[in-house]
């Protein structure tokens, strides 16, 4: 019994790599072949050489990558910060005073995410074209830096480890509430701002359908809404999205690799009470 359950625990781990792995083999097949030659193997089969890089130049040129590149992480820059700063404030306020409506206030954040954001497009399209924000690069900053459940959640479980002590000795020396937060309780927030922080860079960086709608203009361009440009009304040039996607992948698997650490660290942290 042992035996089986230890084989069919392997089976399931590479049945599911395969099922992983499978879509990222057709994307780097896919960049090193020519158009022809895709639409007659729609990349199920190797490519005739793998020096064809000519869909990686012009994905780096006509795709403007390095422009997509800035403007996407700019937004993700400053749209972090700020939800850092909103989801640690509101998770400190929330588990350090107790106040009327308390739980309420919680509770109008699970209610704010359970409703579907293309539901409420309509009234934020109206006042983001009514502040002059539309086709700016401020409106998907503003719509980004709120902080979702999961941020204040991450936050509320690792606040379980810093003791009320820290706080109350911060005060015995004359510190304010907002000097506690600043100087005492992020700093030893670090591990879970960093995970909150990529996973708030991994939903801007692929996100497509606010910057589509927000920046429509060419001269705005993001990663997620560049590779629309390869995409005709009678056409499609599927290895050039193929050479832009594993492109684009480079940044993001660059920067979690680094933080991999810092990202286990903040998601079983508050998961162990002492």
């Amino acid at each position: 019994m042992k035996r089986l359950f230890t084989f069919l625990k392997y089976l399931t781990l590479i049945l599911w790599a395969m099922i992983i792995l499978f879509p990222l083999g057709i994307l780097f097949f896919g960049s090193f072949m020519s158009l022809e030659e895709f639409s007659s193997s729609q990349g199920l089969r190797l490519p005739e050489s793998f020096l064809y890089f000519d869909n990686y130049v012009t994905a780096l040129k006509e795709g403007q990558l390095i422009k997509s590149f800035v403007v996407t992480f700019f937004i993700i820059l400053v749209s972090v910060v700020m939800s850092v700063f909103i989801g640690s404030m509101v998770a400190y306020t929330y588990h350090r005073f107790r106040f009327k409506g308390r739980k309420l206030l919680l509770l109008a954040y699970f209610l704010v995410s359970a409703v579907p954001m293309v539901v409420t497009q309509v009234g934020t399209f109206n006042i983001m074209t009514s502040l002059h924000l539309y086709n700016t690069i401020w409106a998907p900053i503003i719509l980004y830096i709120g902080a979702d459940v999961t941020m204040i959640f991450i936050y509320l479980q690792n606040m379980e480890q810093l003791p009320i002590e820290l706080d109350q000795a911060a005060m015995m020396d004359g510190a304010s509430f907002f000097k506690i937060y600043w100087h005492v309780i992020l700093p030893l927030l670090m591990p879970a701002t960093t995970t909150v922080s990529l996973l708030k860079m991994l939903s801007i960086y692929n996100d497509f359908y606010i910057p589509y709608l927000y920046m429509p203009s060419s001269d705005l361009p993001t990663v997620s809404t560049g590779i629309f440009r390869f995409v005709g009304p009678t056409q499609t040039n599927w290895p050039l999205i193929c050479a832009f996607i594993l492109l684009s992948m480079i940044p993001m698997l660059i920067i979690y690799l680094l933080l991999q650490k810092q990202i286990e660290k903040g998601l079983s942290q508050g998961s162990v009470k002492h």
